[in-house]
Formats: structure tokens, C-alpha cells, sequence
């Protein structure tokens, strides 16, 4: 059977000032395409500008095979971040904020659209916090990234809504990954996943916990690299795999986005000379 999984909220263009080169982004954009490249079947809702960089999203998704029909194209620049590089990692600059966020209500549509799907994603940048518990109700299984951007304040009031939570914690020890996990897990979601960069990913489902390391690649751009072993990770869940299997799924697609440019790809040039334009 085909999974079918939603990206919903946050969306950007990266923008490569130091490769003069724009790609199509943001954590729930990246994941519906590489669930989608995996097999399953996606759509994306999000807030989109009427700009090039909104219509390089669009053109992306479609080409991909995500559906769009439910995304609202606003009148105004879309989201952007504008990124540097140390080597082949990323280093973020600065960002545009456009109109990521002006959701207005969801209606009886978007929500029947979002009921639809099997398991929803979204995360820390989409601004949804204050729909978390009227998209609670429609959502079969609700999965969201908070990246590293975690607080006291924010876990309370998202946690409770969600089934599966990811988290990345790069500098904790294993001690405080753990903790991390129980904590949340405390909070509501039944699947909680700590992410660790270079030193893989631990994850804690009915009180038991699952580590793993990294799979090794041959790295060309580590933007999007977290975003390829979520939509791994989530779609061996939904396939019923086993923790530790999808936690090499997870691995093994982080290592493929990394051997290229961008989230998905799909780059076109940017020229240095508009950078005042977008800030």
C-alpha cells in the first residue's frame, strides 16, 4: 500500500550568495519531495510568495510530483534564507521572513485535504503552534521537527499534539540526549527522535531506547541532510519497520542528500547584485 504524507508550514528559498545559485527548500518542502522520491505519495500545503523565489517552489514540487492544490500564493516575496559555506557545510547568514506564516483560518477544505493524508509533518518554522489543536483534530498522525530551535516553552505547548517528535541536539552527551527524549515522550508523543549530526541519531519509543551512527557519504552540501532522514525515517514507520530499521533508513537517505546541491536539487542562478532586493 502507498503511504501518503503531507509537509505542511515552512518553506524557504536557499539562497547560495557565495555560488550565486537559489534552491527550492525548508523542512516540510524537503521532506514531501524526498518521501515522494521514496515512494510514497505527498502533497505540500504552505504559505507561498507571488515571486520568482514562490514560483521556483512551485515548479519544483510539481515537477517532483507533490500536489499543491491546497497552497495559498500571496501577494508578496516568499520566505528566503540566505546561506553561506565553511568547506561543504552550511553556514545560515541571515533571512527574509516574506509571507511564511499568514495562514488566516483553516478551512473546512483544508482540513478534510489534511485528514486525507496518513501522517502530517511540520515543524518549529511554520508558525502553526496556535492551529497545533484544530489540525489535531483532522490529523491521523502528527510528526514535527523542532530542529535545534527546542525550548521549555515551546515543548509544553506543542508536545501534547503531536505523535512523533524530532529534536537535534548535536552538542548533548548521551546522558542529556536521553534525558531529552524521556522528557518529551512524557509530554505526549509516543516516538521521540534526538538527532546528533556526525554522531547519528537516538530514538525512544515505549520506553526503550535505539541508537544509531551516521552512514557514511561523500559530501558535495549537508543542507537538507536532516530533512532526507526524517522523510526516511517517517516512511519506515508508516511501512510498520522496526525502530532500529528506520533509524538506518534515516541514516542511509541523509547520506544521499548529501552527495547533492540543496534540499532536492532543482538550483537556478542567483546573482549577487540582487541581495538588496531580498533584505
Amino acid at each position: 500500500m502507498t503511504r501518503r504524507l503531507l509537509g505542511l508550514g515552512d518553506n524557504t528559498v536557499d539562497t547560495y550568495v557565495d555560488r550565486g545559485l537559489q534552491f527550492p527548500g525548508g523542512n516540510a518542502v524537503n521532506v514531501a519531495v524526498l518521501a515522494r522520491r521514496l515512494g510514497a505519495e505527498t502533497g505540500y500545503l504552505g504559505c507561498l510568495g507571488s515571486d520568482e523565489g514562490g514560483m521556483l517552489i512551485v515548479d519544483a514540487l510539481r515537477r517532483e510530483g507533490v500536489d499543491t492544490s491546497r497552497c495559498r500564493i500571496l501577494a508578496g516575496d516568499n520566505a528566503r534564507a540566505f546561506i553561506g559555506h565553511d568547506g561543504n557545510d552550511r553556514r545560515f547568514l541571515r533571512s527574509q521572513h516574506g509571507v511564511r506564516g499568514q495562514w488566516g483560518r483553516f478551512s473546512p477544505e483544508d482540513l478534510a485535504y489534511v485528514a486525507a493524508f496518513d501522517l502530517v509533518h511540520s515543524s518549529v518554522y511554520s508558525e502553526l503552534d496556535g492551529e497545533l489543536a484544530t489540525l489535531r483534530r483532522a490529523v491521523r498522525r502528527f510528526s514535527y521537527d523542532f530542529s535545534e530551535r527546542w525550548t521549555e516553552a515551546n515543548l509544553a505547548a506543542t508536545l501534547p499534539s503531536l505523535d512523533i517528535a524530532f529534536l537535534s541536539f548535536p552538542s548533548g552527551s548521551d546522558a542529556e540526549c536521553r534525558d531529552l527524549a524521556r522528557c518529551c515522550a512524557d509530554a505526549g508523543p509516543g516516538l521521540v527522535v534526538v538527532t546528533r549530526g556526525a554522531r547519528g541519531a537516538l530514538a525512544m519509543a515505549g520506553g526503550v531506547f535505539h541508537q544509531s551512527g551516521i552512514t557514511e557519504a561523500d559530501i558535495v552540501d549537508t543542507l537538507g541532510a536532516g530533512d532526507g532522514f526524517i522523510a526516511a525515517f517517517l516512511l519506515a514507520v508508516l511501512e510498520e519497520k522496526s525502530i532500529p530499521e528506520a533509524l538506518a533508513a534515516g541514516a542511509a537517505n541523509a547520506a544521499t542528500v548529501c552527495a547533492y546541491q540543496g534540499g532536492f536539487g532543482h538550483g537556478v542562478p542567483w546573482s549577487a547584485a540582487a541581495e538588496t532586493a531580498f533584505g
